[in-house]
């Protein structure tokens, strides 16, 4: 179980961000002392990383895990660079990724931690847009939509004669990546002409503050922030957890993972041990930070053959 358990939105992911994790306080555990676990990637899967982080290191004091973010395409860099022992991704490891670490001798292994809806965002004051068809979706963000797409009556006229204001992930994240994937059809191609940021924070100030934007982004951002944003049901559907499992939120639905270095598993105590907290908490931890936890069956057998 998970000690000192409290509800993880005091992490308040607006932010929140920072490069490194502060240590926690407890008492000392047989893990060797100063010991330190370097995670980076995604940030859509940080809050999962940061919170893992914390309550290890509350119980085991003396290890410290940093929990950088730099997006799923960087935290990669990072890792097949040999830098890192564990990094977040929003979608599975690319060809030219595996083969980078692979070219530098990095063997890993892939540990789904949950699920994500991946969220499409509103203006609270937005009251024409709740509602969007994965085909709208497409021709506000295909490459063609650059400089053509600039209002929301060519989405729909009866929407106002207003310019739409985007916001969404920098190339080098996996969100960007599936997204485009999906809703244009083509990983990577999107137009360019939008706010862009790696800070999930900064997207989320963007739409908050502007009647006519959108943008999209991980569910536990959303979920932190519904003061402050509206989320879009596409094809009808809403992004809430119950959806995610009943299968009915598609095509924005996501496994998202961790993926750890072998040798840093096989030399490293802490690793190990901590690797396994993440997969004997992931149950309780994950839906307390935004997102749909896989069913501990699963867990258990993914530890079973970590």
């Amino acid at each position: 179980m998970v000690l000192s358990r409290q509800k993880f939105n005091r992490y308040a992911l607006a932010g929140v961000f920072a490069a490194t994790v502060a240590a926690g306080v407890a008492a000392p555990s047989a893990l060797s002392q100063n010991s330190i676990i370097q995670v980076d990637g995604s940030s859509t899967v940080f809050p999962i990383s940061e919170a893992m982080a914390e309550e290890f290191m509350a119980a085991n004091r003396g290890t410290q895990v940093t929990v950088g973010v730099s997006g799923t395409g960087g935290g990669f860099s990072k890792f097949c660079a040999g830098e890192l022992d564990i990094t977040g991704a929003s979608r599975p490891i690319k060809s030219s990724e595996a083969e980078a670490c692979t070219a530098a001798g990095i063997e890993y292994i892939e540990v789904p931690v949950a699920t994500d809806a991946l969220t499409v965002v509103i203006n609270p004051d937005n009251t024409w847009a709740e509602e969007m068809t994965s085909e709208q979706l497409k021709m506000m963000w295909e490459p063609a939509a650059e400089g053509t797409i600039t209002r929301w009556n060519q989405i729909d006229p009866s929407w106002p004669n207003a310019p739409i204001d985007l916001f969404g992930p920098g190339t080098d994240s996996g969100t960007f990546d599936y997204f485009t994937d999906e809703i244009v059809g083509e990983s990577g191609a999107s137009r360019a002409d939008y706010t862009a940021s790696e800070d999930d924070n900064i997207l989320v100030l963007g739409v908050s503050r502007d009647t006519n934007a959108l943008g999209y982004f991980g569910l536990a951002y959303y979920l932190e922030n519904q003061d402050t944003l509206k989320a879009v049901a596409v094809d009808g559907v809403l992004p809430t957890p119950e959806n995610v499992e009943n299968g009915t939120y598609v095509p924005l639905s996501r496994p998202i993972f961790l993926y750890v270095k072998k040798s840093s598993l096989e030399s490293s105590d802490e690793v190990r041990s901590f690797m396994e907290f993440v997969l004997d908490n992931a149950a309780e931890i994950v839906p307390e930070v935004g997102y749909v936890p896989l069913s501990e069956q699963r867990y258990e057998a993914i530890l079973a053959e970590l």
